[in-house]
Parts: C-alpha cells; structure tokens; sequence
C-alpha cells in the first residue's frame, strides 16, 4: 500500500459558475479522494479574486483550496479530471508534508541550539518566569512608549 501525503489543490472556477456548480465540483474531487482512501482535511472557498493575468478571456475566477490526505496515485487522477472540466480555468496540486516536516525539523534544532546555549552559559534549559517578564519589560521601553518617568513622548 503507498503512503499516505498531504497536498494541498489549488483550482480557479470560472466566475460564471454558480454555487451549485462549485458544489458539484467539489464533490468530483470528493469521489476520486474517496475511491483512492483519501481524506479531505479541509476546503476553503477564497471566492471570486481578479486573476493576475488574463485566462480565457476572463480577469476574474473563484478561488477554491483543498487540503487533502491520499497517495501519489491520487494526485494524477485528480489532475487528469480536473484538466477536462470546463469550469476549472487552472489547477495546482502541491505537497506539503514535506515542508512541514522540514520546517518542524528546523524548529526543534533551533529549540536544542538555543538550550545547548543556554546550559554553555550556566543558564537553566528554559528560560524563568523573571527572565520572560525582564524581556517583555525590555521590549516595551524599546517601543519609545513611555520613558523613564513613565510619561511618553509629548
């Protein structure tokens, strides 16, 4: 069985569509999700944006983002309907997982590298309630709100 990835689908509708049209569309990608044991996570409607380039005559089309959990295999089914529907002007099928993971691999050496410092320094591993309360204090006189005698600029 192929592993299961997280993609995110990108379609412009025509701005003639209806609702009952974005409504059928979406219950397209629904059933071939479905056939493949996929999973919709998610579906915004970003609705009816000005396109950056002119697609078929049209300035304007309906944003509709879907985030959805399937195989590989998927994702050629999805692209190979989505590309003979007349209603969709463009479509993109991107992972994602990937990136998060990266990205959550980035965080946790960032974490360690930050306690590593810390402990170099005679620091305990996280920082105390003082130390946080110090810096937002920090943070604040830094904004120029208010000075030392606590008046504010005049």
């Amino acid at each position: 069985m192929s592993t299961h990835r997280q993609y995110e689908l990108v379609y412009i509708a025509s701005p003639d569509a209806t609702e009952e049209a974005l409504a059928e569309l979406h219950t397209q990608v629904a059933t071939v999700v479905e056939r493949f044991e996929g999973t919709i996570e998610r579906t915004e409607n970003w609705g009816r944006r000005r396109l950056a380039y002119e697609i078929e005559r049209q300035r304007e089309g309906v944003y509709v983002l879907e985030l959805i959990n399937g195989p590989a295999s998927m994702t050629a089914e999805l692209d190979r309907r989505l590309r003979v529907l007349d209603d969709v002007m463009r479509h993109l099928i991107i992972r994602v997982d990937e990136d998060q993971a990266r990205e959550e691999r980035s965080k946790v050496r960032r974490k360690e590298a930050t306690v590593a410092r810390r402990l170099r320094r005679g620091l305990p591993a996280e920082p105390t309630e003082q130390e946080l309360s110090r810096r937002k204090a920090n943070l604040d006189d830094a904004d120029g709100n208010t000075d030392a005698d606590g008046e504010g600029d005049r």
